[in-house]
């Protein structure tokens, strides 16, 4: 069995002024999941969490039953048969290999959504319209970014972000019209990120605390701080027509994003005094640096291929309180660099207050 790959690291930062957008990309089927090094202990975490937490991490109306078990079917069928070295199926028997566990698909022990939920590093949303409105119908989630998923069920997508600034004003109209009309086959992606003091993936509550905390200085944010990444996939499931929404939360000390810009940047100084190729490569001084889904976007934007279709990758809106950005303002600038002082993160160039621990 092959071992599997070193967790990516995603830098979802896009040169000149924020703009607040969707920024989806597409993703082939191959790609749908991310199945990394961490997977086991994230696995672990989430089996504990499922037994000891379950009310506070699972939820489902009844109008999501077949979307369920559609939801189960299509994520094991994409395991098979893009991953066949970690997932086999025989019947309706499945076999993880990475947890030594098998799997009556055809009478699952518990929800067909948790157990997809036990299979995946990702959190998944089921989405379905009710009168031309997205509602979240159900959820296994283990790693909220501040929210309470017995808060959130069974509402639609813009009350759910109504505490999100500007969602209402930029964002609500868009993602309802994407849910509205994204086709069978097709996956979007698109990366979310935030800047916390803790790098715990079960953080259901926090929300909009604004105390300081004395722990976090100037000399010691890069490894008291932390990057939290999300990246989130949208699919239409054909057969019950909800929209499958796939949440992997990936936490990096702030001082990754550091290293890997400044070690990219020396890479690609380098490159272009040697006049080689390498000049438009991502950087590598950190061995998840070149990977990324924004790295992708961007290589794809210079190529120049598809100009009619070409996936340009805008820095995403965070939707945790950490990117509560004072108004009137909610534009960040060219690859962040972050000072820690008092209770707040400034953006250099921008100057905008970013508050944390939301």
């Amino acid at each position: 069995m092959h071992a599997l790959p070193p967790e990516t690291l995603h830098l979802p930062f896009e040169p000149g002024p924020y703009r607040m957008a969707m920024g989806l990309v597409t993703l082939p089927e191959a790609a749908w999941f991310e199945l990394d090094d961490r997977y086991q202990p994230e696995l672990r975490e989430r089996r504990r969490l499922l037994v000891q937490h379950h009310a506070a991490v699972f939820a489902a109306l009844p109008v999501s039953d077949a979307a369920r078990a559609e939801a189960l079917h299509d994520i094991a069928g994409n395991l098979t048969t893009h991953h066949p070295d970690w997932f086999a199926r025989d019947g309706n028997m499945l076999r993880n290999r990475l947890t030594g566990e098998d799997w009556d698909l055809a009478s699952p022990p518990c929800d067909p959504l948790e157990l997809a939920g036990r299979l995946v590093q990702d959190d998944l949303c089921i989405v379905q319209q009710d009168d031309a409105v997205p509602v979240l119908t159900a959820a296994v989630l283990c790693f909220p970014s501040r929210w309470r998923l017995a808060e959130k069920i069974g509402r639609p997508l813009a009350a759910v972000h109504a505490p999100v600034p500007f969602y209402a004003e930029r964002l609500a109209r868009p993602v309802d019209r994407f849910m509205r009309h994204v086709k069978p086959g097709h996956i979007a992606a698109r990366l979310n990120w935030s800047v916390l003091d803790d790098a715990t993936l079960f953080q259901p509550g926090g929300k909009w605390r604004e105390a300081h905390n004395p722990a976090v200085t100037a000399a010691n944010a890069g490894a008291t701080l932390f990057l939290r990444v999300e990246r989130q996939t949208l699919r239409r499931l054909p057969r019950t027509d909800a929209v499958l929404f796939g949440i992997r939360v990936h936490v990096y000390p702030l001082a990754c994003h550091r290293r890997c810009r400044d070690g990219g940047s020396a890479r690609r100084r380098r490159a272009r005094a040697a006049g080689g190729d390498d000049a438009l490569q991502e950087p590598a001084a950190d061995p998840r640096c070149p990977v990324g889904l924004a790295g992708r976007a961007r290589r794809m934007k210079r190529s120049g291929g598809g100009r009619r279709r070409r996936p340009v990758f805008r820095p995403a809106q965070s939707r945790h309180a950490d990117s509560r950005v004072r108004r009137p303002g909610a534009t960040f600038c060219r690859h962040p660099r972050l000072f820690v002082g008092a209770n707040s993160t400034s953006v250099d160039g921008a100057r905008r207050t970013v508050l944390l621990g939301t």
